[in-house]
């Protein structure tokens, strides 16, 4: 394999790894590179997040008819900063979490090839998996803090009944909601008091069974996909291909493995509305997803989840593009 088809597999299956434009990074730069990356991206698209989550755990009549009308009647509600609720868990976790996944990926590329840097795409996918296996430890409570805070509107507008729409109570951004607004600390401090560590780790089956299909089908099309625009002057290809190959197979990753993020968020949601069903696995939710609201609910939010994977991953390859992290280490010599 050509040196080029290396340097595109080793930044495919390990997007936060070693990037082909910068071969030899460290490990600190890359962990700099991954916190920045996390940050960013989470600032730029958690309204949409906030919107797929909802849009995920509407049961029988919708409250919101797509991710616009969701997003306005939350910022008219809950006021704009209403948009970000549980953002301060991803933004506190997505450092750790990046980290771990950089470290198990290491660790598994070492272990299964050697030097680590032996050409193999079926090691490679399964280093990327081991990765995604280990970084649920971070994922998995965070998702489940982040989830009861950004539905925490949608039951309250849920409970308020038929007699008021969203819309004929709308609140401004300076102003106090009539519902209790939760705390990540309130929440986490329950769980483990009533259940236990389990408890923040409830839905880790359906946080499995999105995050690992997520990273074979990410990895492998962005690999070839970047290598695409590969140019033989410069020895890489250019920032805006890697910037549209990451967003392009973020987006196709992201719908194929809907359904298992609605089943995921579904099970993770502790309060549910009037009339909601509770479940007891991810069989139980998948079928009463099926024989209850039909095939489609298993694509609710699809397109938010679309347009919050694509910029993730194409905020990525800018950071590590322009060598965040490598220029902070820099100036901190």
């Amino acid at each position: 394999m050509p040196k080029q088809d290396l340097s595109s597999l080793q930044m495919a299956f390990s997007p936060l790894s070693v990037p082909p434009f910068f071969p030899r990074i460290s490990v600190t730069a890359k962990l700099i590179n991954g916190g920045v990356a996390g940050l960013v991206g989470v600032t730029c698209v958690f309204p949409i997040d906030l919107a797929k989550t909802r849009l995920q755990n509407q049961h029988g009549k919708d409250i919101y008819k797509g991710m616009v009308d969701c997003l306005m009647k939350t910022a008219r509600a809950e006021g704009f900063l209403g948009t970000y609720r549980g953002a301060a868990v991803n933004l506190t976790l997505v450092t750790p979490e990046k980290a771990i996944k950089l470290a198990a990926n290491d660790f598994f590329r070492h272990l299964l090839m050697e030097d680590g840097m032996q050409q193999n795409l079926k090691m490679e996918m399964l280093a990327g998996c081991g990765a995604g296996l280990c970084q649920v430890v971070v994922t998995c409570p965070m998702e489940m803090l982040k989830i009861q805070l950004q539905d925490a509107g949608r039951l309250a507008t849920h409970h308020q009944g038929s007699a008021a729409a969203p819309s004929s109570t709308p609140c401004t951004a300076g102003s106090t909601p009539t519902h209790k607004r939760p705390s990540a600390t309130l929440i986490a401090w329950e769980l483990l008091r009533t259940q236990g560590l389990a408890g923040l780790y409830k839905g880790l089956g359906a946080t499995l069974l999105r995050d690992v299909p997520f990273s074979i089908i990410y990895f492998p099309l962005f690999a070839n996909l970047n290598n695409l625009g590969y140019n033989e002057l410069t020895g890489k290809a250019s920032f805006a291909h890697s910037f549209v190959s990451g967003c392009a197979a973020g987006s196709v990753a992201a719908v194929t493995v809907t359904p298992l993020d609605v089943l995921k968020t579904r099970i993770q949601t502790l309060k549910k509305g009037l009339g909601e069903d509770s479940y007891s696995g991810i069989m139980d939710c998948a079928r009463k997803l099926w024989t209850q609201e039909g095939p489609s609910t298993f694509m609710k939010g699809a397109g938010c989840r679309a347009l919050v994977i694509a910029p993730l991953f194409g905020i990525a390859q800018g950071v590590y593009f322009i060598g965040v992290g490598e220029w902070i280490l820099k100036c901190s010599e």
